[in-house]
């Protein structure tokens, strides 16, 4: 038989069988030296897979209210592994119906679904956002097991190399039992066992098929989708997940309809979010105080959940009430006689913004610092029988106006403190001495720097609703410092204590003396029985504060008090752009009246101590009535809007 010669007659013509074995080798050839390179080039510095069962977390901090109910748990959760033979079926096809398909037929890695998000990622590429790396449950383990969340191509070649380490090692279950056990869910919760605790407080093995589908979809996202910072988008991601299991097999039409109508509700404690800037402030309190926790803590706060509550409620509806008038932000903090904070709200929506309004922003007071100037007045011989002129004045160069443009005339301190009248105010101020002023300020609670120009009479002064708080608190108390704290006790979760506030109280200063106290007190209850903060008044009992606004209506303040508990109240815009014609006596006030309303019977709060002020001398009653005669008729149709402008740029 004649061999086949090619063409040129130096060779013969191979076959195609003999074509197809040749390329065969050579691309197998090629192909190994390729897969040699490639773990080669990114497996040198693969991390240490010996230590795959070791778990390394941050200690939990648990808070609790002042009864002992849990406000909050912040750092991480672990939960011992669960069994997957002891979950229901439902809970790990929801995962691997919406994670991973063909999870029990691929090798560690689904090629196709590689190719998909490579496609999407080179047309998407300009948009700037995530890449898509079609990662499948093994790849997502070794990622939370051994790599960085980095998103990058090199990351991406590990994680498949430890995909099929991991697939060669372990058989699907053991994968599938480790991804749901260390899995991270949001909400600090890691594993299914913890965040069904954290979610549902229940155990996992008693999740239903909604909270299953609920927990699978927190995968893709578990704070964009988690269930309070938005529950519409959680929902539909939990309804994708059950179509999937549908499209799957794994459940009937019927199946899903009845998860969809049985509504998943989440752990009350979570879903509410409580006192959320009030867990900010004190969590960064634990550390400087314990240091950095090596082991879980319980902290024991001054914190009341059902004022808490109470509080942002009544500030969300006042902030809302008064969005046309350009509302949008405000802030709420209740201390009682020895400083402990029973309510701090830090702004409207924790979840829209961490931003704490409480301690972090400093706003001018506007009127309501006016008290520090009326009883430093006090301290240094007047008396709230004083007369006074409130007329036109000038000091240096700045001419302080009231609000009305109007002037009373002839009137009393008392008078002028019920009616804000900014005339007396900076009078008295630069007759008593704008130093003494904020040395009376800082006596009493406010540490913010407190500028020495005349207009700091009319609160030309920065300062934030905790510190307006602690300052008032004297005046409720008998005149004694209370600086605001919130943590009375830190202790291991196993019991062993590590600070406690009552071992080292601090001392109880007498800052404000008599008859001052009782002379300053009783002035601040005219502004709620007939002066600018009527609109605080909560009929049966004893009330007494002071509104604030400052220039162009930028803050608007109402802090007030009864005998031992103190609230302050801002509202404002994060921006210091003015609102319309918002003053102290009406958001604020009205903001304080509604929270107040349902807190004091449950306070059973006792009148302000420090009994009334002396009867004026018995020479000086004829000219004085005479004077309040006059100042009641002039206020017959109303007391003024209090309002705070001068010609400076903002009070």
């Amino acid at each position: 038989m004649a061999n086949t010669k090619s063409p040129d007659g130096d060779r013969p013509r191979r076959s195609f069988l003999q074509r197809l074995a040749y390329w065969t080798l050579v691309l197998g050839v090629w192909g190994v030296i390729f897969l040699v390179a490639f773990f080669a080039v990114f497996a040198v510095d693969l991390p240490d897979t010996s230590k795959l069962f070791e778990v390394k977390r941050q200690p939990s901090v648990s808070y609790l209210d002042r009864s002992g109910a849990l406000i909050a748990v912040r750092g991480s959760q672990y939960a011992p592994p669960v069994d997957l033979d002891k979950l229901p079926e439902h809970v790990p096809e929801a995962f691997v119906a919406i994670e991973d398909r063909w999870y029990y037929w691929h090798f560690g890695f689904n090629p196709w679904g590689i190719v998909r998000s490579q496609i999407y990622n080179m047309r998407n590429q300009d948009d700037g956002g995530p890449l898509r790396g079609g990662s499948t449950i093994t790849q997502q383990l070794a990622r939370n097991l051994f790599l960085t969340p980095n998103q990058n191509y090199r990351r991406k070649a590990q994680e498949l190399i430890l995909a099929v380490w991991l697939e060669a090692r372990f058989s699907k279950k053991q994968i599938l039992e480790l991804y749901l056990n260390r899995v991270y869910f949001g909400a600090g919760a890691y594993g299914i066992e913890a965040a069904s605790q954290r979610y549902f407080g229940k155990p996992a093995a008693e999740l239903t098929l909604g909270e299953s589908a609920l927990l699978a979809g927190l995968m893709k996202g578990p704070s964009r989708y988690s269930p309070m910072a938005s529950t519409d988008r959680a929902a539909r991601r939990a309804t994708l997940v059950l179509d999937a299991m549908q499209e799957a097999g794994f459940i009937t039409a019927q199946e899903r309809a009845e998860a969809i109508k049985n509504k998943v509700r989440v752990n009350p404690v979570l879903a509410n979010q409580r006192a959320q800037y009030f867990v900010d402030w004190v969590d960064d309190e634990v550390r400087s105080l314990v240091g950095e926790p090596t082991e879980d803590l319980v902290v024991e706060t001054t914190l009341d959940l059902p004022l808490q509550a109470g509080a942002e409620r009544a500030l969300q509806a006042g902030v809302a009430a008064a969005k046309d008038q350009g509302v949008q932000q405000g802030a709420l903090v209740s201390i009682d006689g020895e400083g402990r904070v029973r309510a701090y709200v830090g702004g409207v929506n924790y979840l829209q913004s961490q931003y704490d309004r409480a301690t972090m922003a400093k706003r001018q007071a506007g009127s309501a610092f006016k008290p520090f100037v009326y009883l430093t007045a006090m301290e240094l011989g007047r008396t709230p029988y004083t007369p006074v002129v409130d007329e036109p004045v000038k000091i240096g160069t700045w001419e302080p106006r009231n609000y009305t443009g109007q002037y009373l005339g002839p009137i009393t301190i008392s008078t002028a403190l019920a009616q804000s009248v900014n005339t007396v105010a900076a009078r008295l101020a630069n007759e008593v001495g704008t130093a003494n002023v904020a040395a009376t300020a800082r006596r009493l609670g406010i540490t913010s720097p407190i500028q020495l120009d005349p207009s700091m009479a009319l609160g030309a002064v920065e300062v934030s609703p905790l510190e307006m708080a602690q300052a008032y608190a004297p005046f409720s108390n008998g005149g004694f410092l209370a600086r605001g704290y919130g943590i009375e006790r830190i202790r291991t979760a196993s019991g062993r204590m590590l600070y406690d506030h009552g071992m080292a109280p601090p001392p109880r200063a007498q800052v404000v003396p008599q008859p001052a106290l009782a002379y300053t007190v009783d002035m601040m209850r005219g502004v709620v029985t007939h002066g600018t903060g009527t609109r605080a008044r909560v009929p049966g009992y004893d009330l007494a504060g002071k509104t604030g606004t400052t220039s162009d209506y930028r803050d608007a303040w109402f802090v007030g008090f009864t005998g031992g508990f103190v609230t302050a109240v801002w509202v404002g815009k994060d921006d210091n752009t003015p609102m319309r014609r918002v003053t102290g006596g009406n958001v604020p006030a009205g903001v304080w009246r509604d929270y107040m309303t349902a807190a004091l019977p449950r306070l059973k709060v006792a009148p302000i101590p420090g009994g009334l002020p002396p009867p004026p001398p018995e020479e000086a009653q004829g000219p004085i009535d005479q004077i309040l005669d006059g100042v009641t008729d002039f206020l017959r149709g109303g007391p003024p809007p209090e309002r705070t402008r001068t010609q400076e740029p903002v009070y």
